[in-house]
């Protein structure tokens, strides 16, 4: 069973970037399509992107296109979610999610594996 460990949100303002980090421990890395999901107040969970195992396939969702990227890092048990352009209605909690799928899920229903999400709030 793999263990995931969200990092680097915080409190930017519209048009920074951030990156966001996700530890993965406990199983194969190179075994699990990975994804991010993201979580404001009151409202539903929110696909964000996802990564096949071989990293070669990425799905993003609308809101994102053209200002994430996600990425495996070299070690391989880590992936990144590069945000650039920021907007106030990015902020939400953003969580690090896997599954044993080869699909690019866009569904939190997808995911086994869930990480305790970290906080990235944009002002305006």
């Amino acid at each position: 069973q793999v263990q995931l460990v969200e990092s680097g949100g915080g409190l930017v303002q519209g048009g920074d970037s951030l990156r966001l980090s996700c530890a993965a421990s406990g199983g194969v890395f190179s075994s699990y399509s990975m994804g991010w999901f993201r979580q404001a107040p009151g409202k539903e969970r929110e696909f964000v992107v996802s990564l096949s195992r071989s990293g070669g396939k990425t799905l993003y969702g609308d809101s994102v296109k053209g200002r994430f990227t996600i990425s495996r890092g070299h070690a391989r048990n880590t992936v990144y979610l590069q945000m650039n352009s920021l907007k106030p209605e990015d902020t939400a909690v953003y969580y690090c999610a896997a599954t044993w799928s080869y699909e690019l899920g866009p569904k939190p229903g997808d995911y086994e594996y869930w990480g305790q999400g970290t906080q990235v709030t944009v002002s305006s």
